[in-house]
């Protein structure tokens, strides 16, 4: 009787052991991804010794994939929209929409190559030579930038281009030269006291007290090229394109008092300060050069 026990409970212990290596070896589901699990890595990684990787998982070459790293695009990241993508490019993005063609703007695929500057090139310092106006870009069109038709070219230092039909007017150099760009005359955008300064890991700009209410001003020239709430984290948004080089963002506004595509003047009063996704009323500030953000201490004034 005691053998028989004895035997009884080695059984259960042994299938016991059985089931915890059954249950730990048994497939599972895939986790939830941002990316219709057509790519697990964006364009340009790597698997070890291995290429690029530039197709989808059925081997279909992701869209624009071939302009891939040119100036001008964009690839699609995890949780990009099509928004977010235009602001942080400075573009509207119905015209990104419409440069690239899209049926629905909502469905975009992570490693995809998008447009972000417009076809003809000509108002554009990030991509271009201005040689062609078709959607799909050429080469020829995302080499390195060359002034438009009518530019003043002569003394642009990375390029080297020689004149072209205009004389050399050294005292204003208009058109995609980046010193022309900086002159902005920047003023500060809002009157309180700075509560954060820049910290490229943690603030990518300036937190400004107020009161809700206070007036949020435009820091130099622009056009607005996005505001709303669409973009986790800023709250009530407001950016403006001050020209092919930079913007501005002002952020946790209480009432925005502009509307995309209008031109502002600086000192224009925008908006109003608030607390919109944030801790309390402040002004989120920041100055993007190139699409990255950039230290304010740079451009606004001591006060």
């Amino acid at each position: 009787m005691q053998g028989f026990g004895n035997r009884s409970l080695f059984a259960g212990i042994t299938l016991a052991v059985v089931l915890v290596i059954a249950g730990c070896s048994a497939p599972r589901g895939p986790a939830p991804v941002e990316d219709r699990g057509t790519m697990t890595r964006a364009p340009g990684a790597t698997t070890p010794g291995g290429p690029p990787i530039t197709t989808d998982a059925s081997g279909k070459p992701l869209p624009g994939i071939e302009n891939y790293g040119k100036p001008g695009y964009y690839a699609v990241r995890p949780g990009d929209s099509i928004r977010r993508i235009g602001s942080e490019t400075g573009q509207r993005w119905q015209d990104i929409v419409r440069w690239n063609n899209l049926d629905n703007p909502d469905l975009i695929e992570v490693g995809q190559v998008l447009r972000v500057i417009p076809p003809t090139g000509g108002s554009t310092a990030v991509a271009t030579a201005p040689s062609t106006s078709a959607p799909a870009a050429s080469t020829e069109a995302t080499t390195k930038p060359v002034a438009p038709q009518a530019s003043v070219t002569p003394a642009v230092p990375a390029s080297g281009a020689s004149g072209t039909t205009k004389p050399p007017v050294t005292a204003s150099p208009s058109g995609p030269s980046s010193s022309g760009d900086d002159d902005l005359g920047w003023i500060w955008p809002a009157s309180g006291s700075l509560i954060a300064g820049f910290d490229e890991a943690k603030n990518k700009g300036y937190d400004i007290s107020g009161k809700a209410g206070d007036p949020v001003l435009a820091a130099a020239d622009g056009r607005v090229v996005y505001a709303g709430a669409g973009l986790r984290g800023y709250g009530n948004l407001i950016i403006l394109k001050h020209n092919n080089t930079y913007l501005t963002a002002y952020a946790h506004n209480q009432t925005l008092l502009v509307k995309e595509d209008q031109s502002v003047q600086k000192g224009q009063k925008i908006a109003e300060m608030g607390n919109s996704d944030a801790d309390r009323v402040k002004l989120h500030f920041e100055i993007r050069r190139q699409g990255k953000p950039v230290d304010p201490s740079r451009y606004l004034p001591n006060r």
